[in-house]
């Protein structure tokens, strides 16, 4: 059984004036996915702001996601780190806390060979009972996880079982899944791709158009699942030029921002991020307009 199948929402971590954590956000955030069709909680990611959490802040968030979502949906607890010790530190505890899954970034900065990367996602799997999503985004980490990498790593480690696909690869991925025999659960890190994405095998995507909306981006890939592969292009097209906006300045900025304009007062962003620009902010609110989101 996979992880998930369908929409897994890559969730903001709502901040408070003061950029405390707003755990009642959290819960209000986790019920309106809930709600509105989301097939997986990922907390704790990029979109999550991970990088300016504390390593407190980080366990509790991630314990908080378990304990708001009761079993409903599956939680998928974002640990990665450019430290290996780190990196299963915070896995162990996510076991601990009863995540579901595991999604781990390459480590960044660091620029790991592929030997390193084997390395360091082999010590990782064998400290921890949970499933593993490796998480290859080379635009945001200089390291890119090659087919070959992911493939050693599906087939010597049982518990490494997906991939979230974001290099925008289509040539790398189709390749990644030829290498990994039908053993890889691949899900689509790029908003823009996600249907593309399915048509070579994947299972789901994890998602920052999600965050607003929820139901269509469910909707799009039961379309597919479904055999209805028109309507789900046709969805995918149709919310191209939303995501655009959403990725018009660094995430998760923008996503932050299309939130608040909803009404959903998930708070600021914790520094070095910072508000979106006007000009950006206010395509951004035109494409929601179109999208029907405002």
């Amino acid at each position: 059984m996979p992880i998930f199948k369908g929409s897994g929402v890559a969730i903001v971590t709502p901040m408070k004036d003061n950029f405390d954590v707003n755990y009642d956000k959290l819960e209000e955030l986790i019920n309106f996915h809930i709600d509105n069709g989301t097939d997986a909680i990922i907390i704790a990611g990029t979109t999550g702001e991970s990088s300016t959490l504390t390593m407190e802040e980080h366990r509790q968030v991630i314990r908080a996601a378990v304990e708001f979502t009761k079993g409903r949906i599956p939680v998928v607890a974002g640990t990665g780190s450019n430290c290996t010790r780190t990196a299963i530190q915070l896995t162990k505890e996510a076991e601990e806390d009863g995540a579901d899954a595991a999604l781990i970034v390459t480590p960044y900065y660091n620029k790991a060979t592929q030997a390193g990367l084997v390395s360091h996602y082999s010590q990782i799997a064998d400290n921890t009972k949970l499933p593993i999503i490796l998480y290859n985004v080379p635009g945001r980490t200089g390291c890119n996880l090659l087919p070959e990498t992911v493939a050693t790593l599906v087939k010597t480690k049982s518990n490494i079982v997906g991939l979230k696909e974001a290099t925008g690869n289509m040539a790398q991925a189709s390749e990644t899944m030829r290498l990994c025999d039908g053993q890889l659960e691949l899900y689509s890190g790029e908003d823009g791709l996600v249907v593309p994405l399915m048509s070579i095998g994947g299972i789901g995507v994890i998602s920052v158009i999600a965050n607003i909306a929820p139901q269509q981006t469910h909707d799009m890939l039961q379309a597919f699942f479904d055999g209805d592969v028109a309507k789900a292009a046709a969805m995918q097209l149709k919310a191209l030029p939303l995501v655009d906006a959403l990725f018009s300045e660094v995430n998760p900025i923008p996503v932050k921002k299309a939130l608040n304009l909803m009404g959903m007062n998930v708070g600021s962003l914790r520094s070095p991020l910072c508000e979106m620009g006007e000009a950006n902010a206010a395509k951004l609110a035109q494409a929601m307009k179109d999208f029907g989101l405002l």
